[in-house]
This record gives structure tokens, sequence and C-alpha cells, in this order.
């Protein structure tokens, strides 16, 4: 496997979705892709407040253009909504990439949302039941952030692909 191939991270909020992309974004020298700036720059609001002006399913399609656009660009990291896997064109889409699901015990997640204004009403049991199979469906390596660190993610990320994790802490 090479770094020519994108790599898509995917967890529940609070995962460490973007700490993670940022560092194997860097390792692979390729450029890093967040839905948090991309609706905020293409819809003017964060994925909490779209949700409160348009809905939950208009959001949720907003989530699914993001990685669908990025997949189709050249090759880089793709920090992607946990909605993102619901839908079919996307883990279709993501045959194709590297992706690596970030997760971590619902206490864990909870604990971490606590401190975000992000998305106020997060229910980590409720979205595992509901995203864990598509999570399963489409993860080429699965993390626990819950004992890994970000960086050691990174390096997980880097010897599944092949690739040298060197000294990068």
């Amino acid at each position: 496997m090479s770094k020519n191939k994108p790599v898509v991270v995917i967890g529940l909020m609070g995962s460490g979705k973007t700490s993670a992309g940022r560092l194997i974004a860097a390792a692979l020298g390729l450029s890093f892709s967040d839905s948090d700036p991309f609706l905020l720059a293409k819809y003017g609001g964060t994925a909490a407040q779209i949700a409160a002006r348009e809905g939950a399913d208009t959001l949720h399609r907003y989530e699914a253009e993001h990685v669908l656009h990025e997949l189709a660009g050249e090759p880089k990291v793709i920090a992607a909504a946990a909605s993102t896997v619901e839908a079919p064109r996307v883990r279709a889409a993501l045959r194709g990439a590297f992706v690596v699901w970030v997760d971590a015990a619902d206490e864990v997640l909870a604990q971490r949302m606590r401190s975000s204004d992000h998305r106020p009403d997060f229910g980590p049991a409720a979205m595992r039941a509901r995203r864990a199979p598509y999570f399963r469906q489409v993860a080429d390596l699965v993390c626990d952030v819950g004992v890994l660190s970000p960086e050691q993610v990174r390096d997980a990320v880097l010897r599944k692909m092949g690739l040298p994790a060197g000294d990068r802490d």
C-alpha cells in the first residue's frame, strides 16, 4: 500500500478524528481535510448550527458531500463525520481509500464531548448502535483511542500501510 491512496479517519464524536488525521497527513506528506471547516466555509455554520437551522438530514447530506468531494480529488487524509457511513454511496466510495476507525468506550467519548459545544445532544450509545455495523464494514484498521494516543494511531496506520513509523513524536 502507498501514500497515493486517500486515508479516511472515521469514528463517533470525541474519538479524535481531527487530531489523528492531522498527524497522519503530516507523516504521509498529504493535505488534510476535516468536515468542520468544510461545513463552516461552504454552509456558514458548525454542524450544530446547521442541524438547528436546516435539520439533521440536511447536515448529514452536507457531511457526505464533503467526503465524496474530497475522495474525488488528489489523495489526502480526510476526517469524516460519523454520519457519512450511513450513506451507501459514501460506503461504496470508501472502498478506494484506506479507512481508519478511531473508537473508544462510550464513557470516554461522552466525557470528551462534555467540554465541547460542537454537538451538545451527543449520546454515544445510540450513535454506536446505529453506525458501528457500517464502521466495521468499511474499516481497514480499528484503533482504540481510549488507550492509544493520536501519535500511536498515526504509527499504527503507517505500520498497517507498510510504511515506516519512524520517530515522529
